[in-house]
């Protein structure tokens, strides 16, 4: 679907129903939250003024608009250094017309040019309890930190079938942002670190992120 985004934002707990207010007041519909667990090492911490690794997850989806990601950033104070991060990445299509009207009823206007993509959010399933293994492994190839919120898995016997090995049902998904030059490196030393052959049965893909906000500070000092 041309011009519609899933909007991520992750920010501290406490901030979550602040953020969650605003995303209403500009007309979305359906605000799904999680509560996940900030990874970042105390040094990136420190850098970035966090003193508190509770994070929670808000998912949304809109039309695309820079314009609102902009006005984001400058509502919620996103280029202050702690106050979160929030990206978007493109939705293909949404089933029913009813369903999109309601999810992308937003009064979206006229976006900007279509830029060029520089980051990407790999997105890894591990098994719960393996994050500290997975960032090990993606701080190796150059990752700063990341985001894990709790999941549970289905299907796992069709797995054992079809994967040959047994999969457990407790999962974390873990959120890494990352420039797309390092999308790669930081991919295969999660696969090869905490991929199906070790105890942590990782699986990792990564998706375009389409706008960003938040990140500034860390994007000027690279």
């Amino acid at each position: 679907m041309a011009g519609a985004v899933l909007m991520i934002t992750i920010t501290d707990r406490s901030r979550g129903g602040e953020f969650a207010s605003w995303f209403q007041a500009q007309g979305a519909s359906l605000i799904l939250g999680a509560l996940g667990r900030g990874t970042a090492t105390t040094e990136v911490l420190d850098y970035l003024g966090l003193e508190a690794t509770e994070k929670v997850v808000l998912l949304l989806a809109a039309p695309r608009s820079s314009r609102l990601v902009r006005k984001a950033a400058r509502e919620l104070w996103l280029d202050v250094p702690g106050r979160g991060i929030l990206m978007t990445v493109p939705i293909a299509s949404v089933g029913g017309a009813r369903a999109r009207d309601e999810l992308l009823q937003w009064q979206a206007e006229e976006d900007d040019m279509e830029k060029e993509i520089t980051h990407e959010l790999i997105v890894v399933i591990t098994n719960r309890g393996c994050t500290d293994q997975v960032m090990d492994a993606a701080r190796s190839a150059g990752a700063a930190g990341g985001t894990t919120i709790q999941a549970k898995g289905t299907g796992t016997k069709l797995a054992r079938k079809f994967l040959g090995v047994s999969l457990a049902a407790e999962k974390e998904m873990v959120f890494i942002l990352t420039r797309i030059q390092d999308r790669t490196p930081i991919m295969k030393a999660v696969m090869a670190q905490a991929g199906m052959q070790t105890k942590a049965q990782s699986v990792a893909f990564s998706m375009p992120v389409t706008d960003l906000a938040g990140l500034r500070q860390l994007e000027e000092d690279a």
